[in-house]
């Protein structure tokens, strides 16, 4: 054989196999659609939603205090106990998570933790446990509504980002349908204030405490967040927008509002419209349908399984 020819053979080969090989798929990214997760009930299997969904991403609630200055998933469980398997169990599926700390009940870190290097050692505690890529800090009720406990939040996730420099930091509050409320306003201003570079912020634009167009005021309350972020750090819209976020509740909330699949996909296709840096629900527990107004093991509304995690799924910012 001569050789050019054997050359073209085996440049040809070499296509060849590549063409065959597996692409290596980008690592997901938590932050971006990550629907909450929780483990004290009703949890689905997360491969098999995975598998039905096309979702890679999940946010586990939550890590709370145990007692004292000291992680615990609920306030009660070990950071190497069922919660690690369930970590486990996504990743080994070619999924990943974002934990959130906080939430609206039980003892929160931020209170519990005397300053904001021992709250920054107690989010540590977690980062390390699970070689995390991002954290959600769920800051809400009387952690939210109290200046010391907002800054020691936002002093002990400067220390992080000071540690862990490719950690993104999510922080998610309560919004009006017009933005942030005062505290939330704050807690946006005292973190360029105090130079703690969050990543994303992100609102809960529902239980505004009763029936509304809650469409209508996703996009209200989220533009409002755009604003205060864009006048606070000196961004474009565009700049403030793609550091802006909004968790959902999907179906009936606490206080009787309703949000179906398919106002969920206009909150979606807004969001991306927008590119959002966060677009996800709570909670993918509530994810069934038909179950009698019911709204703590399904929506209360008429959908199919997982239908608002689908949305979530097919959201790419």
């Amino acid at each position: 054989m001569k050789p050019l020819r054997r050359l073209t053979i085996a440049l040809t080969a070499g296509v060849a196999a590549m063409a065959l090989a597996p692409v290596a798929e980008a690592a997901p990214n938590p932050v971006l659609a990550s629907p909450y997760l929780y483990q004290w009930g009703n949890k689905p299997d997360p491969v098999n939603v995975m598998n039905a969904t096309g979702v890679k991403t999940f946010t586990l609630a939550f890590v709370l205090s145990d007692g004292g200055c000291n992680p615990a998933w609920d306030g009660s469980r070990s950071l190497t106990g069922s919660d690690a398997t369930l970590i486990r169990t996504i990743r080994a599926a070619g999924g990943d998570v974002i934990p959130s700390f906080g939430g609206w009940s039980g003892r929160k870190l931020g209170q519990y933790c005397s300053s904001a290097s021992a709250l920054a050692g107690a989010y540590q505690k977690v980062i390390n446990a699970y070689q995390l890529k991002a954290i959600d800090i769920d800051i809400e009720a009387a952690e939210f509504e109290n200046a010391t406990t907002q800054d020691r939040v936002l002093g002990a996730l400067k220390i992080v980002k000071q540690n862990n420099p490719g950690v993104r930091t999510v922080i998610t509050m309560p919004t009006d349908r017009s933005g942030p409320n005062s505290w939330g306003k704050r807690l946006i201003t005292r973190a360029k204030e105090l130079g703690a570079p969050i990543d994303v912020w992100s609102v809960m634009p529902f239980n505004f405490g009763g029936p509304s167009d809650l469409v209508a005021a996703t996009k209200s309350s989220v533009d409002g967040l755009k604003n205060h972020v864009k006048a606070t750090f000196g961004l474009t819209d565009d700049a403030a927008y793609r550091r802006s976020g909004l968790s959902s509740m999907n179906g009936v909330t606490d206080t009787g509002e309703t949000v179906t699949t398919a106002q969920f996909r206009s909150m979606r296709d807004w969001a991306a419209s927008k590119h959002l840096a966060r677009f996800t629900f709570w909670a993918t527990n509530r994810d069934r349908g038909n179950c009698g107004g019911s709204t703590s093991d399904c929506s209360g509304t008429n959908q199919g399984t997982w239908d608002f995690t689908r949305v979530v799924a097919g959201y790419t910012g």
